[in-house]
């Protein structure tokens, strides 16, 4: 059914919550997946408060490990699971729009994700990336809840 399951992380708890659903998934189909995390792009002025006291480097530096502490996650689980993993990590400040890149490169054929349930005006102003890569993508979507 899926060969490649493309398995975006922001660390969340709602993130690690499907990791073991996704692999599962994966496994029952063969499949192999691709954990990925989206670094937002430095800043000068921001709503994140941890780019207001760094500089462009530490962010970076900050950003890119714990962007691998995420992803250590997938790859510890898919381990465990049996199931073949590889991960990358991109810096885009749209994420929904380097999930889809990323799961076209990777020829990924179903892109597996959390939903966070956002509602209301937190919904309205933040947005959904789920909502997003689900409106915008080619390659099907799998949401968890």
């Amino acid at each position: 059914m899926f060969n490649h399951i493309l398995m975006p992380t922001d660390g969340s708890e709602t993130s690690k919550k499907i990791i073991q659903d996704c692999l599962a998934l994966a496994k029952s189909t063969g499949a192999r997946v691709t954990g990925i995390h989206v670094i937002p792009e430095f800043h000068i002025f921001t709503y994140q408060t941890e780019m207001l006291e760094d500089t462009r480097e530490q962010f970076s530096r900050d950003s890119i490990t714990q962007a691998k502490k995420y992803l250590e996650e997938i790859e510890n689980a898919a381990k465990e699971a049996h199931v073949k993993c590889d991960t990358v990590y991109v810096v885009d400040d749209n994420p929904y729009e380097a999930i889809i890149k990323a799961a076209e490169r990777e020829k990924c054929d179903l892109i597996a994700m959390a939903s966070h349930g956002r509602k209301g005006l937190k919904g309205l102003l933040l947005g959904s990336e789920a909502q997003k890569v689900l409106t915008h993508s080619q390659i099907p979507v799998l949401i968890f809840h």
